[in-house]
């Protein structure tokens, strides 16, 4: 499939635009993909698009997220039918189209936490953001300057993305540790957690905290069973870090991505270059330094 790669919706946190980056850490052919926190599954689709796996797991503790997936994937003209009336009915509702997002986000909140629902509320929310106040309730708001994603570009991708998954993809929504357990030799485990910074526990910008210390002993679980992986996780901006680096005894190696010109060291006059980090597991640091094909680790500013 040529182009550029399809996404459903913007979404904060996603790795659609360093795709490319990851993507040349990862071997040209493996069985299968499992994500356990997937997110809008940016990298499951970068994957699929490249055909480079033969089958894919789709995973993330929060439902209403995969919902969307399962049924952008596996029944792509009823998710379009259903939002295109969501979307639509924006423009005719009594009070506006702000107060109609606020109409579907108590909806949601009050159990109707349908694929179309979620996907409303991403399309319609200040930058694509996922936010949940202490009782668990979706609390963002709508970005007032825009109406949310049209119906015929969600059609566009979501179309596209059905065309390469369907038949292909599993779907669920557990803890990250399960999808560790059914992990096996030959699969590769791309994980993006939620950001360290402020998820140690419970935090009302994400659904479901991670400890620090539980996903490290995680890590060496996956060492112990020889199955491959790749973590975003930390990373640093200028002379500032983001988080904790993940344990020098775990068998992986650590590099940094070049994510681009950070927007708040513009805003405040300055020009400084964020940089995420990305381990990789070492058996696929060892395939990769063999292969000449392959672009150079140094390039991608690697650090041992």
């Amino acid at each position: 499939m040529n182009g550029k790669t399809p996404h459903i919706v913007q979404y904060q946190g996603s790795k659609r635009l360093l795709a490319p980056q990851i993507l040349h850490y990862m071997p040209s052919k493996f069985n299968r993909l499992l994500e356990p926190f997937s997110g809008m599954a940016a990298i499951t689709i970068a994957v699929a698009k490249e055909n480079r796996a033969k089958e894919y797991y789709i995973n993330d503790i929060n439902e209403p997220l995969i919902k969307i997936l399962q049924t952008a994937i596996d029944a792509p003209n009823a998710l379009i039918e259903k939002y295109t009336a969501i979307w639509e009915a924006q423009f005719a509702y009594a009070g506006g189209h702000l107060e109609h997002f606020y109409y579907v986000r108590d909806r949601f909140n009050d159990g109707e936490q349908t694929a179309e629902n979620m996907l409303y509320l991403l399309a319609r929310c200040v930058k694509g953001s996922v936010r949940y106040g202490r009782s668990g309730n979706f609390n963002q708001s709508p970005d007032k300057r825009r109406h949310g994603t049209s119906p015929k570009n969600i059609a566009h991708n979501v179309f596209a993305i059905s065309a390469m998954l369907k038949g292909k993809t599993t779907f669920s929504a557990l803890d990250y540790r399960k999808i560790f357990d059914m992990a096996e030799k030959g699969d590769l485990i791309y994980m993006d957690p939620p950001y360290q910074g402020v998820s140690n526990a419970k935090d009302n910008r994400y659904f479901s905290g991670l400890s620090f210390e539980d996903f490290s002993e995680s890590i060496t679980f996956l060492d112990k069973k020889g199955i491959d992986y790749i973590i975003s996780y930390d990373g640093e901006c200028g002379d500032k870090a983001y988080g904790l680096e993940l344990p020098k005894s775990l068998n992986c190696t650590k590099f940094l991505l070049n994510a681009g010109t950070s927007t708040q060291s513009t805003l405040l006059g300055k020009q400084s270059t964020t940089f995420e980090a990305l381990y990789v597991s070492k058996s696929i640091t060892r395939i990769m330094e063999s292969m000449p094909e392959q672009i150079s680790l140094v390039e991608l500013e690697c650090v041992i």
